[in-house]
């Protein structure tokens, strides 16, 4: 029972509040001892766009979900893929198996262990900038939100800190760790008004110059549950 409630926390975390927040900063302030890149954060951005100029990537990902108001912390891992523009798609392989895939315009949530298939519109939950959205087109970042370099690391990221240029009832703020070297995405934190936090790291990270879209559209399976998130 713990396990389903533990998706369907993680569900609600990373898409419907769309977790970029602001319940506490969880990066270390900037002060006169950080040693700041000569670079300024628009410059990193466009280093950013550069490295994802590619049909899409992939990468291992671990995520620690946190929602403040249940007192409730929880991990999961799996593998993601994402394509520009607006394609993404979800494997979790624990806590549960589940699935999470959207072709921009469709979304749907395939829980296996529940014969269950949730459908829903991927605007809804992916607009402006929600949900990692960002992460399917880099160029969202600089778009939808204001960037601010936090400081550099002494293990070699950048911290960029990410305010959304439009006022969202569920997005405050999204911190990036980008690496100095190749910049990649490696680190993404994001907060919510209401003191949530989900934070997810990516590993082993493959950029692709070709990605079948087969794999961010879903044929439901015979005699599967179908429910609909808008309803």
């Amino acid at each position: 029972m713990k396990s389903k409630v533990t998706i369907l926390l993680l569900f609600t975390l990373i898409f419907l509040y769309a977790q970029p927040g602001i319940c506490r900063d969880s990066s270390p302030a900037l002060d006169s001892t950080s040693n700041v890149s000569n670079l300024w954060p628009d410059d990193i951005i466009k280093k950013v766009e550069a490295r994802y100029a590619v049909a899409g990537f992939s990468a291992d990902f671990f995520q620690t979900s946190t929602i403040k108001a249940m007192e409730i912390t929880d991990t999961a891992f799996g593998k993601a893929f994402f394509k520009r523009p607006g394609k993404m798609r979800w494997e979790y392989e624990k806590p549960d198996r589940q699935t999470i895939i959207t072709d921009g315009n469709t979304l749907w949530i395939y829980r296996p262990e529940d014969n269950q298939v949730l459908i829903g519109k991927a605007p809804s939950f992916f607009g402006d900038g929600k949900g990692f959205s960002f992460l399917s087109d880099m160029k969202l970042i600089r778009n939808k939100f204001s960037i601010i370099l936090d400081k550099k690391t002494e293990d070699g990221y950048y911290v960029l800190k990410l305010l959304p240029r439009e006022k969202m009832f569920d997005v405050s703020v999204i911190y990036l760790s980008i690496s100095t070297k190749t910049f990649d995405v490696v680190k993404i934190a994001t907060h919510n008004p209401y003191g949530d936090e989900t934070r997810i790291e990516l590993n082993n990270i493959h950029l692709k110059q070709k990605l079948d879209d087969s794999i961010f559209s879903f044929k439901i399976p015979q005699g599967v549950d179908v429910l609909h998130l808008d309803e």
